[in-house]
């Protein structure tokens, strides 16, 4: 176990190498620099002398690989960089927005499994029963509606018909200040979220459970005179559960990289709305110091998921025999 850590942890250079070159590029190809994203018109105002001084301050005016080694010699210090829109260092405002999003993600998540895994179950057992067709068709409904356009409609209706309940999500409060109002400020935001991640749990759970329920072994279960929910607990949920923990850490990883759209209809202080603005701004530094943020994140999610498989389905090991 040790040893496929040790080899993945490696494995962790080449992939937030190769994300930090495809960012650098990518910014830089957006018509436009932080000189024009921070003066707006007035940037044309500019003297050739002003400008220049502008660019060596920022420095822009040295050749872009230039650019990027420098930006890699100061990472690996700890240093992200500084955004030159917020006045800041880009890892304090990550740090500072960060928390935001993890919290709204984990909403979002549970929300997700304490739906979609009880009627994925009940779908897969009772199934082509009137419970089965009930769930895929809320399954396809919650697939097929976009998250920004049901977090518009739960803003409109909390609006319209219940004024009294509607938070100002203007004014984030955190946990440890005030509980009661910071889950009443994500708990909305994380429905518009996990609506559609569990109609994806409750039709992977599904699709695993009548997969499972097949197979000799759970006949073999069946036949010993076990009870049947012993048997769905005890041998088929276990197995079922390896393709949704994979889709929930998949799914996890993309949340955690900032929910922009729903962060930004929201008005959430979160990294994905600090991600937007970044590149709305052309704030390089900001930009590239989220992404990388984001993609760290993303590849540590998969190796705890890989842990996690040994854990629920003990044939799977990673020690070399």
């Amino acid at each position: 176990m040790t040893r496929y850590l040790a080899q993945r942890a490696v494995a962790f250079i080449p992939t937030l190498l190769g994300v930090s070159i495809l960012v650098f590029l990518a910014i830089r190809l957006i018509p436009g620099d932080a000189i024009i994203a921070m003066l707006g018109t007035e940037a044309g105002m500019l003297t050739e002398t002003q400008r220049a001084e502008l660019e060596a301050y920022f420095g822009l005016d040295k050749p872009p690989a230039e650019q990027y080694f420098a930006w890699m010699g100061n990472l690996l210090q700890g240093n992200m960089g500084y955004s030159v829109r917020h006045g800041a260092p880009v890892l304090n405002l990550i740090l500072e927005r960060f928390p935001l999003t993890v919290e709204l993600s984990i909403l979002a998540v549970l929300i997700a499994l304490l739906v979609g895994v009880p009627i994925g179950i009940l779908s897969a057992i009772r199934h082509n029963s009137f419970l089965d067709l009930l769930g895929r068709v809320l399954s396809m409904i919650g697939l097929a509606v976009p998250n920004f356009l049901l977090g518009t409609l739960v803003i409109y209706i909390l609006s319209i018909y219940f004024k009294g309940v509607m938070p100002d999500w203007g004014t984030y409060v955190d946990f440890t200040e005030d509980p009661l109002h910071n889950l009443q400020l994500l708990i909305y935001p994380a429905f518009a979220m996990g609506f559609s991640f569990a109609a994806s749990v409750m039709r992977m759970t599904r699709s695993a459970m009548l997969e499972v329920l097949g197979e000799d072994y759970i006949r073999t279960a069946r036949s010993k005179g076990l009870r049947e929910r012993a048997v769905i607990r005890r041998h088929a949920l276990r197995n079922a559960l390896i393709p949704v923990v994979t889709l929930v850490g998949v799914e996890i990883g993309y949340l955690l990289g900032g929910a922009v759209i729903t962060e930004q209809i929201f008005a959430l202080p979160g990294i994905g709305r600090l991600a937007y603005t970044a590149i709305y701004q052309r704030d390089y530094a900001l930009v590239q110091g989220v992404t990388l943020f984001i993609a760290f994140n993303f590849v540590l999610i998969n190796l705890v998921v890989d842990l996690i498989y040994a854990a629920i389905d003990p044939r799977i090991s990673y020690v070399r025999k």
